[in-house]
């Protein structure tokens, strides 16, 4: 399968009053045309961070290292912006190294991404069609304004939003939230990007409307070749939608590969813990993981987990294992964990 993005040791680090830490530590993975991706962790585990990361919207002072190769979609001279002008005619670019107007041209028109919360991602004093029109207009600025409505009320209508003409004409406020999450779905995909980012898209929403929306993805990506980064807590979702899988923790990848084989054969015990305490029908009782995630400022010289790690042994604790194969070639299944050996 071509790769459409190959993230190699992105590092992002933060200052902090006891010092720089780093909430994405050497992460390092692949996404295939027209694949999907999950990224599979607890809160803090850096999943969120990752993702503003690759889209050039880091916190402010945070130091990046590593390279990001994301494969350009072909498309018509004509349809270029003036802002697209400093990346030339190259097919793959550097999301790390690229100037931020370089950024400025990517994002939204090759990569994109859906944010958790769409209520404060959505411009609460603008109409949805005018933000979705906005998202065309800044990449095909040649369009003339009926034109670019015209594709808004396509985006809109591609996003199952009924009634788009007079979703377009209304304010955040006034959608539901499974409509709100829609519209920035349509906002996402308004100029036709390859890659999509998807962070935590269901947590907001009922049990009913998150279903709608995967389902939405589902096909969307289908239909338009997406290549999908979905980030998600949620190991029903990701076992769903996902075609691979990687799972953080405390900043780091610990175990990734195929879906079905990391959900029915896990070579971490993180991984396996995290399978373990997901909700079902018959436990009667909630489970959790005991211990808590590390603080990134007090990580320990080993393997993060092991402090929870009931199968924890004293190499464990020595030094940070590293991402090896496991299980059968060439299934690429890693794990990093000295028992996975």
């Amino acid at each position: 399968m071509a790769r459409s993005f190959d993230v190699r040791g992105l590092t992002v680090e933060l200052p902090t009053r006891s010092g720089w830490i780093r909430p994405v530590n050497d992460v390092s993975f692949s996404l295939g045309e027209a694949e999907t991706l999950g990224i599979v962790g607890e809160s803090g585990s850096g999943k969120t961070i990752l993702a503003l990361a690759l889209m050039g919207l880091a916190p402010f002072g945070a130091r990046l290292s590593g390279e990001a190769w994301l494969q350009r979609r072909q498309r018509n001279a004509c349809d270029a912006s003036p802002n697209t002008a400093p990346l030339g005619q190259r097919d793959r670019v550097n999301l790390l190294g690229a100037s931020p107007p370089e950024i400025r041209a990517l994002r939204g028109r090759e990569i994109a991404m859906i944010f958790q919360e769409p209520m404060t991602a959505l411009n609460p004093v603008i109409r949805v069609g005018s933000q979705v029109e906005e998202a065309i207009r800044v990449h095909e600025y040649r369009l003339k304004t009926g034109e670019i409505r015209r594709r808004a009320l396509e985006a809109l209508e591609r996003a199952a939003i009924p009634e788009p003409a007079m979703r377009a004409r209304q304010y955040p406020h006034q959608l539901s939230g499974g409509l709100r999450q829609r519209a920035m779905i349509a906002m996402a995909l308004a100029a036709s990007p390859g890659l999509l980012i998807a962070d935590e898209p269901t947590t907001a929403l009922d049990v009913t409307v998150q279903q709608k929306i995967l389902e939405l993805l589902e096909a969307l990506h289908r239909g338009l070749a997406l290549s999908l980064l979905f980030i998600t807590h949620d190991l029903a979702v990701v076992a769903r939608i996902a075609d691979r899988i990687a799972v953080m923790y405390a900043g780091r990848i610990v175990e990734q590969g195929p879906a079905l084989e990391v959900l029915h054969n896990p070579r971490h015990p993180y991984t396996e813990a995290l399978l373990r305490v997901a909700p079902t029908l018959a436990r009667k009782k909630p489970v959790s993981i005991p211990g808590t995630v590390p603080s990134l400022d007090a990580l320990p010289p080993g393997c993060a987990f092991a402090p929870r790690c009931p199968r924890a042994i004293k190499e464990c604790a020595a030094a940070m294992p590293a991402l090896i194969p496991v299980g059968v070639a060439p299934t690429n299944h890693q794990a990093r964990c000295v028992l996975a050996r």
